[in-house]
């Protein structure tokens, strides 16, 4: 059927079916050349209109019309440094029809450039919510096992991996296509390119198994990527042609194709593969590079030169054109001013001409890509990486000794800010230690890489050659800590490298701090964390988690005025994975202080405590989140108001401190239900004469923790946030059944039975001596007593 475009004003049918691009409900409208955005708000007595451009658009008519009537009509100059925002009274009859207006933006010959009409109201059904992945043994399809792990990948998931999944629907059908494929182009994203060819083998031929000619040409071009990065050219160009079958993969095939008839010195061959990619992908920065390139070859500059300018017309950061115009001049003014321009908008980004100077050497054109890195070389901040690639380009190009130099140029110069993520950033690295063996920079960069790929052992052999090269890198050894503990669960190793790695770098505060959470994990004595803080106080003030742990070691050692003081000393930043920690510290030390001064029989000092809890200060950089549970705070505050005597006052305090989930549940997340709070809902139902209600939420408690000891924990699915900073990997399993004894302590604390609360809670403490809630409700038996009885 013919497409219905009769809701488009005149001359828009034109542009519509041009673009394939209909008027989205945000007023935006992108092509090859135009992009622009609109948006409309009703305001009192009219409307407020805003237009955006990327490109000057002199004389631009803005229209607002109801019903093909013409309410306001303006002439204004729009550009990417001028844009539109105008106050439009309207009659009052209008924003009751605010749904029926509509605003349009033409260009100067009247071409609409944009229009957009609000959505009319109306009750929509709500999406479907998200659910969680199933395991991979419980999906009942390899179709869904795929789609599974497709999802995962594309979302980057933290903790579920999609290899999982495309190996359970290998295991059940070896021949997949579909899970072939991604479990190759897995491997093959990480470097491991004779791995991932197996996997592309078997997906072609699945799909050729009835039919030469596949209808699905991405295993194929997959193959030739493998293939390639392995110096296997002939065999790639094969697999190449045979991913051109399929008109999804013809541009990309056709410009593999290209490049590697370019590097064998074909030039007319690789020109005329690279006009069939450009007829099917005519805008691609890439290919229209290499088609200059091509042509500066086969001695065709005029013709070049017009390309280069039609190219940078459309896309005046296509640096590789930029380059190309600066070869084909050569030398004078105009050379230098294009080189001039290229450097200025690149910006001296090293990673930025390790792009373009790639795309020089994957069509073999190497004597370019050198030029290219010289151009940084000579001006840009010393980079490692450059410096690896010149070498890398010299070995190809067959001149060793040339390649020595800048390899050994680049293990001397700072490798703190470089971070090499690029499949061919690892046959750089490795022919660089081809050459020079003993770089123990380059074994120590190879490792991150690795690590960043997930090849964990061949991370830790690289970064272990570093180290074994150069003793006095801090990082490599602080590297290896984490990858000791996280993946070969080596505690020993794991604690003497991070130790080496701060005995080298004293004034590294960040492996200060992983120094200490590593003593904290593996249960050092508290005098000894508090002793390496107290000996580097500069490193400590510089980072707010370290500051803040040794808050937390002055709490956990019971002294909590000076913990007190010293968080009112600061202003703290909120980060990743530091949720509720400031400010647990800081209602901690005021509840313990208020404990302490209802002991003294001070009710007023107590209350003053406790009154500081109710509105967070500034300096802890967090508020206080929406119905946070505050039972303890209010139990505490009932028994200040019976000191003084204030019966009626207590009792509302006591009934508010009944209120919110008595349901235990494991406390993964820092904002999940807490025991403790659970635990002062049965003190507080005692306190009213309610004993029973009391005896059930501490039975509650000490069930729910017997009878989830032993379960196996697994991260939510959509989780975002953990309560603990995971530089090292922790047993949840371990960290359950120590909340389980922590659950059950509370329950029997309860109850009264004072010896099985204390056996518990001591339990707790031994398993993990620097749980809080442990310690600080082992030094309740005494305050209990103390409050045992209704003094009415």
């Amino acid at each position: 059927n013919q497409p219905d475009f009769s809701w488009l004003q005149p001359n828009e049918e034109k542009i519509f079916s041009q673009y394939f691009m209909p008027y989205s409900k945000a007023g935006m409208v992108k092509n090859a050349t135009k992009e622009a955005m609109v948006n409309m708000e009703a305001e009192n007595g009219g409307v407020r209109v805003r237009a955006y451009v990327t490109a000057a658009y002199p004389e631009a008519q803005i229209r607002l019309l109801h019903h093909g009537e013409e309410l306001f009509d303006v002439r204004a100059d729009l550009s990417p440094g001028q844009d539109f925002d105008r106050f439009i009274r309207l009659p009052e009859w209008i924003p009751e029809h605010f749904q029926e207006l509509r605003i349009e933006i033409r260009e100067g010959d009247g071409t609409i450039l944009v229009a957009w009409q609000p959505e009319k109201a109306g009750e929509k059904d709500n999406p479907p919510p998200a659910t969680e992945a199933p395991l991979p043994e419980e999906v009942p399809t390899n179709e869904e096992l795929y789609l599974h792990g497709l999802h995962l990948e594309q979302y980057r998931h933290a903790t579920y991996n999609p290899t999982d999944y495309y190996r359970e629907a290998l295991k059940r059908d070896p021949g997949d296509a579909r899970s072939n494929n991604a479990l190759g182009l897995w491997y093959l994203r990480r470097g491991k390119f004779e791995e991932s060819e197996p996997y592309f083998r078997l997906a072609a031929e699945r799909l050729t198994l009835r039919n030469p000619n596949p209808y699905y040409g991405e295993p194929a071009f997959n193959l030739g990527c493998a293939l390639k990065f392995q110096g296997r050219y002939k065999e790639a160009y094969d697999s190449f042609y045979k991913a051109s079958w399929n008109a999804a993969w013809q541009d990309s095939a056709f410009f593999e194709l290209a490049r590697i008839d370019c590097l064998r010195g074909a030039y007319e061959e690789a020109a005329r593969l690279i006009d069939q990619a450009l007829s099917r992908n005519f805008y691609s920065p890439q290919m229209r590079h290499l088609k200059a390139a091509l042509m500066r070859k086969t001695g065709q500059e005029t013709a070049a030169g017009k390309l280069l300018d039609e190219c940078l017309e459309n896309d005046p950061f296509n640096y590789g054109c930029y380059f190309e115009q600066h070869l084909a001049t050569k030398t004078g003014p105009e050379s230098e001013a294009t080189l001039a321009s290229m450097r200025t908008l690149m910006r001296d980004q090293p990673h930025t001409y390790i792009e373009y100077a790639l795309d020089y050497v994957h069509a073999g054109l190497l004597s370019e890509a050198a030029a290219l890195l010289n151009v940084y070389a000579e001006s840009g901040s010393p980079d490692p990486m450059i410096s690896y690639y010149q070498g890398w380009i010299a070995v190809r190009s067959g001149d060793e000794k040339a390649a020595r130099v800048f390899i050994l140029d680049a293990s001397r110069h700072p490798a703190a800010c470089s971070f090499p993520n690029r499949v061919e950033d690892i046959l750089v690295l490795g022919s660089a230690l081809k050459l020079v063996p003993e770089d123990a920079r380059a074994w120590y960069l190879l490792g991150n890489l690795w690590y960043d790929k997930r090849q964990y052992d061949d991370a830790i052999s690289c970064w272990e050659r570093s180290v074994a090269e150069n003793q006095e890198f801090p990082t490599a050894h602080r590297n290896l800590s984490l990858a000791w503990h996280n993946k070969r669960n080596d505690r020993v190793r794991a604690l003497a490298s991070l130790e080496k790695a701060f005995d080298l770098d004293r004034e590294d505060a960040r492996v200060l701090m992983e120094l200490d959470q590593l003593y904290k994990l593996y249960n050092k004595p508290i005098q000894q964390r508090v002793e390496l803080l107290d000996k580097h106080p500069e490193a400590v003030k510089a980072r707010d988690d370290l500051y803040l742990e040794r808050i937390t070691l002055l709490n956990q050692a019971g002294q909590f005025e000076e913990a007190r003081q010293l968080l009112s000393a600061r202003h703290f930043h909120p980060w990743e994975g530091g949720e509720g920690k400031v400010v647990g510290q800081y209602l901690l030390c005021h509840i313990e202080l208020a404990k302490q001064a209802l002991m003294n029989d001070q009710p007023v000092q107590a209350q003053q405590f406790l009154t500081a809890t109710e509105t967070y200060p500034e300096n802890l950089g967090e508020g206080k989140l929406y119905n946070t549970p505050e039972n303890d705070l209010l139990f505490l505050s009932g028994l200040a108001l019976e000191q003084e005597g204030r019966w009626e006052e207590a009792t509302e305090k006591f009934r508010a401190a009944t209120r919110g989930s008595s349901e235990p549940v494991q406390a993964i997340f820092y904002n999940d239900p807490q025991p403790d709070k659970i635990f002062y809902q049965g003190l507080a139902w005692q306190r009213l004469g309610e004993s029973e209600k009391a005896r059930h939420v501490f039975n509650r408690l000490a069930s729910f923790g017997r009878k989830h000891m032993d379960d196996s924990i697994r991260i939510d699915y959509f989780a975002v946030s953990l309560p603990d900073l995971l530089v090292f990997d922790q047993d949840l399993d371990l960290k359950n059944r120590i909340h389980c004894h922590y659950m059950i302590g509370l329950g029997y604390l309860g109850l009264q039975d004072n010896a099985a609360a204390g056996k518990e809670l001591e339990t707790t403490l031994e398993m993990n001596p620097y749980h809080q809630g442990a310690a600080v409700h082992l030094e309740m038996i005494d305050f209990l007593r103390k409050f045992k009885y209704d003094k009415r």
